[in-house]
């Protein structure tokens, strides 16, 4: 038989077609396989766990996270809690100031998974005066004894002096204005009681807060706990959320299956996911529940889809089987393609090094794939074995305006001409305000918490009075043992220190360099003149031996060297750890490094620990991510769109689609000074995965219209009114679901990540009902022009086979 719109001309398809009609002629034993499996996942429910792993957020296969994870046991991490005192009139030397530092040291030291050899502060056993008695002898001892009786004022006074002359005291533990201690802490990584750890800091500014005094407390751990604390505000974010989407739908369809199933979907959706998650055995992170609850959203938008699909069918066939069937061979094939764009968006995330995100990337890729049996299949098959509703007519409202008003401003191709300008125009201005989007955080604090937050005050006030909590490691290397008391180490070291001093955002260091010129120099009548570094290996040697002997603790030198002597860790403080400071930073430490590799025989210079070094290994690791991720999505799901359909200009219309949206979504980000972290990465990807959802549903629609109407501005402005109606709808949907996080949440990342997928859902949906019926209309694709329906209903266009008009039982439209 030659004729092509035969099923022997077509021998894939028809099979596939077989294969949906079989399927779909036995709904009951579908639907209850369906039910079973979903009884399984709502068995595995209870296993779901919620927390945070502070280690499920660094790439741990990236360098600096190597050498943090090697280091944090001995010189720290960067879990740290970090508390300030500070007193409001005089400063912090008198008693009750210090006995109210010695107390919050003692209430920090007792914290669960704290790491006792790592606590520090100026009552602390470690912080001490280190003098030579006339004897010869070096002697120490604690600047604060707190079995002794009250300071007098020259005793006070004699330790203010002796603070001031301490410069691993005086600058990295008081002010230097004095108003204000720190309490420096760091806690073993793991699965941490945040929870625990929070209420215990938090009880402790209770006890200790008095009318004179403030404590501020910020840390990783705090900001966690913080966190936690919203666990019962997201709750009632969903349950308003819920009642705001069922209040659409009901004044979308006003009818009960319009309402009923697609929440029905939304369920049994969020059924598999939950259980897919327990079965995995991950867990669900507080600061990730954003995309868990797009995908169930998602779930609903294919829903409404459906319906609205089918109360539209349901006008054409008035057997109400016929017409489940019908909008099951609609929609089923775009709606899949869809659902795998958005299911690639999701697993690509895994690329990056973040085990958060590659859980994420996991368990949501396969949530958003069960779509395709949950609500794709299910749906129009529940539709069938359900009642035919007795009222079935679409009645105008005023979401469908938005569809009528598109589809009368892109009704001419002078008029779809003008729309591509429009979005050439916009597309140029979004690529340059793209460049102003910074990599990491671009304010001061934390980007998860609001700038008036508690822990972003603290961290304000904290920052403010000292020259730097943040801080940066830098781990120096030798061969053998005792390497590092070489004194040309040591001299490469200390001109290390002056290189990054330089940089005006450092406010001081420490390291193994100074602590051998302050004992020298003690050792030689605190004269200035033998501040220096000495010119023999067991002089230096004899020089930290002198200290470490001089205090009574173990371990005086363990935050300068390792026990063999062999590796020393240098610490340069910042004021914060904003994207552009740590990439000063870390670019200042290279410079040097790449300057004078190679000089000191033995000698490694390795970057970067301390929350400087960890949160840049953070940002590159999502910067890598994202110049990744994108360009693989966009390719994959050209790939896939030009393969669906045959079509090379299929596939550049949706690409064309993804990069408006994407290039202007960029803008926004770069407008607001939202920053690319690890935060944001997830949310873009999974932001275009989701919108090119409305362009394949708006092109499909177009190419199934042209087939009957043989027209082409009929058939857009009839897609627009139908299919773009529905598109519209199910964005306002989606972002009436996620509006909530803007308006209620007090978790900031959460609200600008609903704000930053409501812009992309607008953008995308700006693409599908407007760009995408302009492409049509201006470049007329032979893929929709040329399109023709063989015997089973299934279109085809044959662009890349040629294009055999001959047979008169082909209708070919004509653009």
């Amino acid at each position: 038989m030659s004729d092509k719109a035969s099923a022997q001309s077509h021998k894939i398809t028809h099979l596939l077609h077989n294969l949906d009609e079989r399927i779909f002629n036995s709904p009951k034993i579908v639907l209850g396989l369906i039910l079973m499996v979903t009884l399984f996942f709502a068995s595995q429910i209870p296993g779901v766990k919620m927390y945070s792993d502070f280690a499920d957020l660094l790439p741990q296969e990236h360098p600096y996270i190597v050498l943090h994870n090697e280091i944090k046991e001995s010189f720290g991490g960067a879990n740290v809690v970090i508390v300030g005192v500070e007193v409001e009139n005089g400063d912090i030397f008198s008693n009750e100031a210090l006995s109210r530092i010695h107390r919050i040291t003692q209430a920090v030291d007792n914290l669960p998974g704290i790491n006792h050899n790592l606590v520090a502060s100026i009552t602390h056993r470690n912080s001490r005066k280190v003098w030579m008695t006339p004897e010869g002898n070096v002697n120490s001892e604690s600047y604060y004894d707190p079995q002794g009786s009250e300071m007098s004022a020259a005793e006070l006074e004699v330790l203010r002096q002796d603070v001031v002359a301490n410069p691993r005291v005086y600058g990295p533990l008081v002010s230097p204005d004095m108003k204000m201690a720190l309490v420096k802490a760091q806690l073993n990584e793991g699965q941490l009681d945040y929870v625990k750890t929070f209420d215990a800091i938090q009880q402790m500014r209770t006890d200790e807060g008095a009318e004179g005094f403030k404590i501020h407390v910020t840390g990783q751990p705090m900001l966690v706990g913080w966190a936690y604390q919203y666990l019962g505000q997201i709750i009632q974010i969903f349950m308003f959320t819920a009642l705001i989407m069922i209040a659409l739908l009901v004044f979308y369809f006003r009818k009960a299956y319009g309402v009923l199933i697609p929440l029905a979907a939304v369920v049994v959706s969020t059924i598999w996911g939950l259980g897919i998650i327990s079965l995995f055995g991950y867990n669900l992170d507080p600061l990730g529940l954003v995309i868990p609850f797009l995908i169930s959203a998602r779930a609903m938008s294919h829903g409404i889809q459906i319906v609205e699909r089918y109360y539209l069918e349901l006008n054409e066939h008035a057997d109400h089987h016929k017409a489940a069937q019908q909008t099951f061979e609609n929609l089923f094939r775009p709606g899949s393609l869809g659902v795998v764009s958005d299911a690639i968006g999701l697993l690509l995330i895994a690329i990056g090094s973040i085990p958060l995100n590659t859980k994420l990337a996991h368990y949501a890729s396969l949530w958003a794939l069960s779509i395709i049996i949950t609500v794709l299949l299910a749906v129009p098959m529940l539709l069938s074995v359900l009642p035919k509703p007795k009222n079935y007519a679409v009645k105008h409202n005023l979401f469908r305006n938005v569809g009528y008003i598109c589809a009368d401003l892109i009704s001419t191709r002078k008029a779809a001409k003008n729309a591509l300008l429009i979005g050439a125009l916009l597309l140029v201005g979004g690529w340059y305000a793209s460049s102003k989007v910074v990599i990491g955080e671009s304010e001061p604090g934390s980007p998860i918490l609001y700038q008036d937050h508690d822990y972003n005050v603290s961290s304000g006030a904290i920052n403010d009075s000292f020259p730097g909590s943040e801080e940066l490691y830098i781990v120096a290397e030798t061969r053998e043992k005792g390497g590092i008391k070489r004194p040309e180490v040591l001299k490469a070291l200390a001109d290390l220190e002056r290189h990054m001093l330089m940089d005006p955002d450092v406010g001081g260091a420490k390291g193994i360099p100074d602590l051998v010129k302050q004992v020298n120099r003690l050792l030689h009548n605190d004269d200035p003149r033998w501040m220096q570094i000495p010119g023999d290996a067991q002089y230096v040697g004899g020089l930290m031996f002198t200290y470490m002997m001089s205090s009574p603790i173990p371990g005086a030198l363990n935050e300068f060297v390792d026990t063999d002597e062999r590796i020393a860790n240098l610490v340069f403080y910042y004021k914060d750890h904003q994207g552009e400071t740590i990439r000063r930073a870390i670019h200042t430490a290279k410079q040097w490094i790449d300057a004078n590799e190679g000089r000191v025989d033995g000698l490694t210079i390795r970057l970067a620990g301390g929350t400087i070094g960890v949160t840049a290994a953070m940002n590159e690791a999502a910067y890598e991510t994202n110049l990744w991720v994108l360009p693989l999505v966009f390719l994959l799901i050209f790939a896939m769109v030009m393969f669906f359909y045959t079509s090379l200009q299929a596939g550049m219309m949706m690409f064309m689609a993804m990069m408006f949206a994407t290039t202007l979504t960029y803008a926004y980000m770069g407008v607001t000074g939202m920053g690319i972290n690890i935060n944001t990465v997830p949310i873009i990807a999974v932001g275009v995965g989701v919108g090119i959802d409305y362009s394949i549903y708006m092109m499909d629609r177009i190419r199934s219209e042209m087939v009957l109407q043989h027209n082409l501005s009929s058939a857009v402005r009839t897609a627009i009114r139908t299919t773009g109606l529905a598109v519209s709808f199910t964005a306002i949907t989606l972002i009436a679901g996620i509006v909530m996080w803007v308006v209620l949440s007090d978790l900031r990342f959460q609200s600008d990540a609903a704000l930053l997928l409501s812009v992309m859902v607008i953008l995308n949906g700006a693409a599908a009902m407007l760009l995408v019926p302009a492409w049509v209309l201006v470049f007329k694709p032979k893929f929709i022009c040329a399109a023709y329906e063989d015997e089973d209903g299934v279109i085809h266009a044959d662009v890349l086979g040629g294009d055999d008009r001959s047979h008169e039982s082909v209708k070919t439209p004509v653009c």
